[in-house]
């Protein structure tokens, strides 16, 4: 029996053991680093370092490593021995604050958008001490920033931790006008809950596409998917339930706070959803779920699948991220509280989100960006691509009472009755969940849920906390002048909903309904990646980051380069992926088939001329037809595969793959498809959509 408190956080270098392994005096100045920010001194370094070392070694630890997040979307690690050799031939086992501090990778070979040239090869990595160092695999793993030899930002953490001393800064100034001397400290807090498919490794193996792509480019739907809701929280499959277990275990030692799992609703998905962290800690956390999932699951024999859209006619998978903002005092801003018409607190950070998402909609789109996500946004499993935010009758209400001048009738929370005598009474939520909303107020928190479930939720964060440090920035702005407070306050709360209430939506976000309602409102409907990306180098983005020192305009611009790079070259792949399948492996099994139709109505015939072979002729007429149509449709994705060569430039280079490769692939896996629903199980080369997703 697993001792859970005994194995938590047991492979982490925390403040638990920093504080019984360190110097007083050097575990009080390492405090003051993490906390405030404050410059670490060498001396200090080395001593963490050594400490560190002693403690890794202790665990079965030989190397250490940065670990860091590059813009690749996933991480990067180089491993180095703590071996040192000595005179006598032998070795010793070092580390120092140096090595601690920095690292020096290759900086040219990771995606930098044009930020450097493949013979400017210096990067640097830093560490990171707000998120804790762990051991993985034998290997002291140092969470840490990444830069070029110019200071230019290679990664994702560094942006976030920016974004993070924006809206601590911001939140800082609100509170002091209401009179709060005593947090020193706000964060913002995430909770990514994390979807995911587990299938049989073995015909994993036998799927070219799902190797190289993470999703099937060809299938047609099994006789049964999801349409009797019968996964959706049922009971886990003993191989999955053996696999969510050691998963949970190997989580807890890294101090990652696992704490729900469930069975989602297309077959073969399922979701984990931690405890609440910090922003830098969960995007760290977020990643190690990720990468244990998939190493996890192999030792069981199956293989973990987090595209956006594995499987099509199905749910897909997303990321819902949790978002709200915590003092150092305990106190959660987004609390309501009990009477939330007279929490003029809670009322101006609440307007200062709405403002925020409202001004920046196309951010927070640009933000779950990706050839993947496309696949699954306004899919009706997914918000739509339009961004907008649902409050709940109850603040909408709330809102409505600021906007009309009027007392707001608060109704008491009413009773849950079952109408059973042994069931207890209970209170029911002050409202309902809206799970089409892209952004949703959930009591006390707001849930992002537009992320595709391969996503870093750093970038997703990073634009969420700038925006909103943005909007309390301006208010402080304001109200710091004020003469008249408690007036100017509430003016400014009355004037922001009113400005920006558009955004807010309660309502079915899946309707056509609402497309057109949100055409009339004016809000963004940028349905692809392709036509996302262009505004994030729009001037009032552009002016927003640099305003707030997290990106520089080089920095925008690098990363819009980026994206639209990422985006092509994961089209091209897919659509080599389908063309390798379709000549090497569909259209010969398919003229397979027909000869053996063929030679059966031949033998037929050759028996009687009076035996029936019409079956046989039509399946041949129609297979031949088929693939010869097949043939046809993959000699013009081969023709438009080649033309893509022609275009220069990422975003024409991008438009190009959307509006003429994506559309030809999707041809040629229509009359796929159509194939595999008439050859013989005997002959299709690929295991089918029921054998994937029901095999387990």
């Amino acid at each position: 029996m697993i001792n859970i408190p005994d194995i938590f956080g047991s492979m982490v270098f925390n403040d638990k053991v920093m504080k019984e392994r360190l110097p007083k005096d050097v575990y009080k100045k390492l405090k003051e680093t993490i906390d405030d920010g404050s410059t670490l001194d060498i001396n200090i370094a080395n001593i963490v370092a050594n400490s560190m070392k002693d403690w890794a070694i202790e665990k079965g630890a030989t190397h250490f490593t940065h670990w860091f997040q590059p813009m690749t979307g996933i991480t990067a690690e180089k491993h180095d021995s703590f071996i040192s050799p000595t005179s006598d031939g032998s070795v010793i086992m070092e580390f120092s604050g140096k090595e601690l501090i920095k690292g020096e990778p290759d900086a040219s070979s990771f995606p930098s958008g044009g930020l450097r040239s493949t013979f400017e090869a210096r990067g640097y990595t830093a560490w990171d001490p707000t998120s804790y160092a762990f051991i993985r695999d034998n290997t002291l793993c140092i969470p840490t920033v990444f830069c070029s030899y110019l200071g230019e930002v290679l990664d994702k953490k560094t942006p976030l931790l920016r974004s993070m001393e924006v809206i601590n800064k911001q939140s800082l100034r609100i509170l002091k006008l209401f009179g709060d001397t005593t947090t020193t400290r706000v964060t913002t807090t995430v909770g990514p809950e994390q979807e995911y498919f587990l299938i049989d490794k073995k015909l994993y193996d036998k799927r070219e596409d799902l190797q190289f792509c993470g999703r099937t480019l060809l299938g047609a739907r099994s006789p049964k998917g999801q349409e009797l809701n019968d996964h959706y929280f049922g009971a886990i499959k003993p191989r999955v339930a053996a696999f969510m277990k050691e998963l949970d275990e190997e989580l807890w030692k890294l101090g990652v706070l696992s704490k729900t799992e469930h069975n989602e609703v297309a077959p073969a998905q399922h979701e984990l959803a931690p405890i609440f962290a910090n922003s830098n800690v969960a995007s760290d956390h977020n990643q190690l779920v990720m990468d244990l999932m998939k190493t996890i699951a192999i030792k069981h024999g199956l293989v973990c699948l987090l595209h956006e859209k594995p499987f099509a006619g199905l749910n897909g998978s997303g990321k819902h991220n949790n978002w709200s903002l915590c003092t150092n005092t305990g106190k959660n801003l987004l609390s309501p509280g009990k009477n939330p018409r007279d929490n003029t607190q809670f009322l101006l950070f609440l307007v200062a989100v709405i403002k925020a998402v409202d001004e920046y909609q196309d951010l927070l789109r640009i933000s779950v960006s990706s050839a993947g996500n496309d696949h699954r946004l306004g899919g009706h499993e997914a918000p739509p691509a339009i961004v907008s935010m649902f409050l709940g009758s109850d603040l909408e209400a709330v809102l409505q009472s600021i906007e009309d001048n009027v007392e707001y009738n608060q109704s008491l929370a009413a009773k849950m009755e079952i109408a059973v005598d042994v069931l207890p009474s209970f209170k029911k939520d002050s409202t309902d969940r809206n799970r089409t909303s892209p952004f949703a107020f959930t009591g006390n928190k707001f849930e992002f849920r537009m992320l595709g479930s391969t996503v870093s939720i750093a970038c997703p964060n990073t634009i969420l906390n700038t925006i909103v440090g943005n909007s309390l920035c301006e208010f402080a702005d304001l109200l710091e002048k004020s003469d008249d407070f408690e007036s100017d306050v509430n003016n400014l709360i009355r004037d922001t909903y009113l400005k920006h209430k558009n955004i807010i939506f309660n309502g079915n976000n899946y309707s056509d309904e609402w497309v057109e309602e949100a055409n009339k409102r004016g809000l963004f409907n940028l349905k692809t990646t392709v036509d996302a990306l262009p505004y994030y180098t729009l001037d009032k983005n552009i002016k927003l980051f640099e305003k707030h020192g997290i990106y520089t305009k080089e920095e925008i611009e690098s990363r819009y380069e980026i994206l639209l790079d990422e985006y092509s070259k994961t089209i091209n792949i897919e659509a080599l992926t389908l063309c390798d399948m379709i000549k090497k492996d569909v259209i010969p099994a398919v003229c397979e088939y027909i000869k053996e139709l063929s030679d059966t109505a031949l033998s037929k015939k050759s028996l009687s001329s009076d035996i029936d072979c019409s079956l046989e002729i039509d399946l041949v007429s129609k297979l031949s037809s088929l693939n010869s149509c097949l043939s046809k449709r993959l000699d013009t994705l081969d023709n438009l595969l080649i033309n893509s060569k022609d275009y220069e430039g990422t975003l024409s280079t991008a438009k190009y793959y959307k509006d003429n490769i994506i559309p030809a692939m999707q041809e040629v896996r229509a009359v796929a498809d159509e194939l595999e629903l008439i050859v013989s199980d005997k002959y299709w080369p690929y295991p089918t959509y029921g054998d994937l997703l029901f095999s387990i």
